[in-house]
């Protein structure tokens, strides 16, 4: 399942607070029985892609994401109020869809944006496949 999450404001263009964020986003505690199999951080949205645990839903593994980071994020950013705005966007993939294929995909999304020219010399992402 693919799975984003947009930022209310381009906040993750400061190192500090992208790091801070990446940090806490790819924490192994956040995700419990779910699987983080690679994501990226852009300056106005995270998107991952997740293998969810059939133990909880991803309205409840998407609102302890959020909750938890926002106040990471809060601290780097030495500010107070909401990080995120309202719900996520998700996508389920297909049983035929490509695993590597949607990976690929969302770890490209720097180079598509024109940040970098490989998404190699961009900081913010990472797969398990590395």
């Amino acid at each position: 399942m693919t799975f984003t999450c947009k930022a209310r404001a381009p906040l993750f263009s400061d190192a500090t607070i992208a790091r801070a964020a990446a940090r806490t986003l790819t924490e192994r505690r956040l995700w419990r029985d779910s699987h983080l199999l690679c994501w990226v951080l852009m300056p106005d949205h995270w998107h991952g892609l997740i293998e969810l645990s059939a133990a909880e839903s991803l309205s409840t593994l998407a609102t302890r994401i959020k909750a938890i980071s926002a106040r990471t994020v809060a601290v780097a950013a030495e500010r107070s109020g909401p990080v995120w705005a309202s719900g996520f966007h998700d996508r389920a993939l297909r049983k035929d869809d490509d695993l590597l294929t949607a990976a690929r995909y969302i770890i490209r999304n720097p180079v598509r944006a024109g940040f970098c020219a490989r998404v190699g010399d961009y900081p913010y992402w990472d797969a398990v496949w590395l």
